[in-house]
């Protein structure tokens, strides 16, 4: 008896090889591989220059240009990294870098919610004119703006400064953009209860709006965090003071005298791209939620 039924369970289960091609879990099926594939295939075009450029900083110098190119490495070093490190003030422009794209991350949260906040639910003559003004500066390349906001904080004195780097970086049309998305996906009931509560628009923005948009806030706090550590060029014309230097402008210029010392430009990438790293693979699960809930809302 027992088994029969054994046997009945086994025939019962559908084998993988009887699934057609052109059924649905078949399509599903298919589907997934193809996505898996591609996944595979842009994680391996991601991590093969990352390797090697770590690849080419434990070699010795005289075995990064060895023909031919090999992986393999004879005598794995760290004196590529040494010499970065005592080439430059490394330690401190690792701090500027913190502390300029900290506050850059903060302050661009702050203003872009509370713009969003008012483009989303206060109604006003022109809003959309404004709206639509806010997300033409995406169109807008930093370039074409060097010269007049160089300019400008030279009258005011600035260059040289924190601020310098931090005030232009602030506004962020992008942020402003993915705050409505996220705020006009709240329901309007709850903002009407604070209304008839006596909550003020402030008080329903900080109590209300601000706790539900968490999401949207990792998301912007940490792709602004990451486009103010990379910015090269900006920094690079407003800094002068080698105390002040971001990392990215410390290293060129620590860089730009190793000539074609391949192993210690690669430490020096390596050492820059480090923190960013480590703030993708501690925030990564927060950098999917904003996307996924503010991308799709509208």
């Amino acid at each position: 008896m027992t088994t029969t039924l054994t046997g009945n369970r086994r025939s019962a289960k559908p084998s993988r090889a009887a699934v057609r091609p052109d059924s649905p879990s078949g399509r599903v099926r298919i589907f997934n591989g193809v996505c898996v594939g591609v996944l595979i295939a842009f994680a391996i075009l991601w991590l093969v220059p990352l390797l090697w450029a770590l690849d080419t900083s434990l070699k010795p110098e005289g075995e990064t240009t060895k023909v031919p190119v090999t992986w393999l490495i004879d005598n794995p070093t760290l004196d590529a990294f040494k010499n970065v490190i005592q080439a430059g003030n490394i330690l401190q422009w690792y701090a500027n870098s913190a502390i300029i794209s900290i506050l850059v991350a903060g302050l661009s949260v702050i203003v872009a919610s509370m713009a969003a906040f008012a483009l989303s639910r206060i109604r006003f003559r022109g809003s959309q004119i404004v709206f639509w003004v806010i997300l033409a500066g995406i169109m807008i390349p930093g370039q074409a703006l060097i010269v007049p906001l160089f300019r400008e904080f030279a009258a005011f004195g600035m260059i040289d400064t924190y601020w310098a780097v931090i005030l232009p970086q602030i506004p962020a049309p992008v942020a402003v953009f993915v705050f409505k998305q996220f705020f006009d996906g709240i329901p309007h009931e709850l903002e009407e209860a604070a209304l008839v509560d006596g909550a003020s628009r402030f008080r329903i923005f900080l109590q209300i709006f601000l706790p539900l948009s968490r999401p949207a806030m990792s998301a912007v706090a940490i792709f602004t965090f990451v486009w103010s550590w990379n910015n090269f060029l900006w920094p690079l014309l407003v800094l002068t003071s080698t105390n002040l230097m971001t990392l990215p402008v410390g290293l060129a210029t620590v860089s730009s005298s190793y000539g074609i010392q391949y192993a210690s430009i690669m430490a020096s990438a390596i050492l820059g791209a480090l923190p960013l790293l480590v703030v993708f693979l501690l925030f990564q699960r927060r950098i999917v939620e904003g996307i996924a809930g503010t991308g799709l809302k509208g």
